[in-house]
């Protein structure tokens, strides 16, 4: 496999080493539904993204990710963010795995399986997990709905939380540019201090890729963490095909 490909597994393997079994975070890009596509095996990509809210908090992040065949396709990533919330700092990572379980095709769903864990990198705990089904549907070259059902565990409150969102991409013919509404949540209890983490939660973003391996994202959100905020959020997404496709 390329040196590329071994330094990003290596960054994977480095912070999920930290895990330590003992706070709540979801993670995965700046788009909170997931679709249940993988790359082809040896394909990288680096995704970042920052996001500050109306109340000032402040999310930023970083997610090398890269794609194994173990079988099927699976991707391994990490995300490593610093965030801002009523005025106190943390920084986490969380790795995550997905694999690919059913290929689709235009009018035939796409089946995946994906599992993080959320480390405090200050106090070494183990704040959060959680485990999603994405499934994602083609309508046409065009058009695709993702759907996602899950399970969250916020090990900082010890409370478990059943998730959910609905995503629909609209594309320009040429993919270069992509309209995406995203309506996401959990559900379960909430103290009476943070009755809106259990409210839905909404995103809406355009993105502009003028070529395959990069693309911008402006995106705008409500909501997004339990918090009753507006949030602008840019990102960007680099990828890197596999050493045989460059």
């Amino acid at each position: 496999m390329a040196d590329r490909t071994l330094i990003f597994a290596a960054v994977l393997v480095v912070a999920a080493a930290s895990l330590n079994p003992r706070d709540a975070g979801a993670a995965g890009a700046a788009y909170q539904v997931d679709t249940a596509e993988v790359s082809e095996a040896g394909a990288c990509k680096v995704e970042s993204w920052m996001s500050s809210a109306s109340n000032h908090d402040f999310f930023g992040a970083v997610s090398p990710a890269c794609v194994f065949d173990f079988g099927k396709p699976t991707e391994l990533s990490t995300q490593f963010n610093r965030a801002r919330s009523d005025g106190d700092w943390a920084t986490a990572a969380t790795p995550k795995v997905k694999m690919n379980l059913l290929p689709g095709a235009i009018g035939r769903f796409s089946v995946a399986v994906s599992a993080q864990a959320t480390v405090d990198l200050i106090t070494q705990q183990n704040t959060a997990i959680a485990a999603t089904v994405p499934a994602t549907l083609r309508l046409s070259e065009v058009v695709r709905i993702n759907l996602n059902a899950g399970w969250l565990w916020d090990r900082t409150a010890d409370r478990h939380y059943a998730t959910y969102g609905a995503g629909l991409d609209l594309r320009t013919p040429d993919n270069v540019w992509i309209l995406t509404a995203e309506l996401f949540g959990q559900l379960g209890a909430a103290d009476a201090d943070t009755p809106s983490v259990v409210r839905p939660r909404a995103q809406i973003g355009l993105r502009w890729r003028p070529v395959d391996r990069f693309n911008i994202d402006l995106i705008y959100g409500r909501n997004l963490n339990g918090e009753n905020a507006n949030w602008i959020t840019a990102a960007t997404v680099i990828r890197f095909p596999p050493p045989e496709k460059q």
